[in-house]
């Protein structure tokens, strides 16, 4: 067993939010820097860089992970991660029907660019990613649990679209597992405010920017040997699974 450190809520450009210089390359590279071993690389309602992320991980030794944060029709962020980058992207297919296609302004929202592995603009996503889907909270973990996925509430510490803010409490239906929490020093009251001690907690930055990207602090215990990054990756969502 041995301990791999983690961030699985990072946005790349292809989010409208995020900015352009967090292309998969820079993300892999400043992970690299930050002493991070895994990667989540989650965009707004889709998975279209994953690909390239992969790529860019692969180069620095960054063990990728596919996922997405999903907007649902509540305007809920939830966490949605795959142990297979096929199984992402038939995930963003399938949600990729449930968008609410509005056109994305540049000038107001930001680009939206799909990269190649080599950080190669590819392509651009011309309707907003970041506006809900038709997608509800119920739905959401059998969904990505079809696709083989886990799905988990992001954020749960913020306002902005946070399942607490918009609901008012923690809801006991859907089951969820698993829970984000942004702030590390908020976990403790909101394990407690919200009687969230059967939950495992992840902290990640849901970082928009490089230098949103946090140093090396959250780390799961996982077996690795014999040692590849498929292994480690496979054993990380077995964990995951079982909580």
């Amino acid at each position: 067993m041995n301990k791999y450190y983690y961030d699985l809520h990072i946005h790349s450009c292809l989010s409208p939010c995020a900015d352009d210089d967090n292309t998969p390359n820079n993300i892999a590279g400043m992970a690299t820097l930050c002493g991070l071993n895994i990667v989540a690389l989650t965009d707004h309602n889709t998975c279209k860089n994953c690909p390239a992320f992969f790529e860019a991980a692969k180069r620095y030794g960054i063990i990728p992970v596919a996922g997405m944060e999903l907007t649902t029709a509540e305007d809920i962020h939830v966490i949605c991660l795959f142990e297979n980058l096929s199984d992402a992207m038939a995930f963003d297919e399938e949600i990729d029907k449930r968008r609410i296609k509005i056109e994305n302004r540049t000038d107001i929202f930001g680009n939206q660019f799909i990269l190649d592995g080599e950080d190669n603009i590819i392509g651009e996503d011309k309707y907003l990613l970041s506006n809900a889907t038709t997608v509800s909270l119920e739905e959401v973990p059998q969904l990505a649990e079809s696709f083989g996925g886990i799905a988990y509430p992001a954020h749960i510490d913020r306002q902005a679209n946070g399942v607490i803010e918009v609901l008012g409490t923690f809801p006991e239906t859907p089951y969820f597992s698993i829970v984000e929490i942004n702030r590390k020093e908020k976990v403790e009251e909101y394990i407690k405010k919200y009687s969230l001690e059967d939950k495992m907690v992840i902290i990640s930055s849901d970082a928009h920017y490089l230098e949103n990207m946090r140093d090396k602090e959250n780390y799961f215990e996982l077996d690795d040997e014999p040692y590849s990054s498929a292994l480690v990756r496979h054993n990380l969502f077995e964990y995951l699974k079982t909580r």
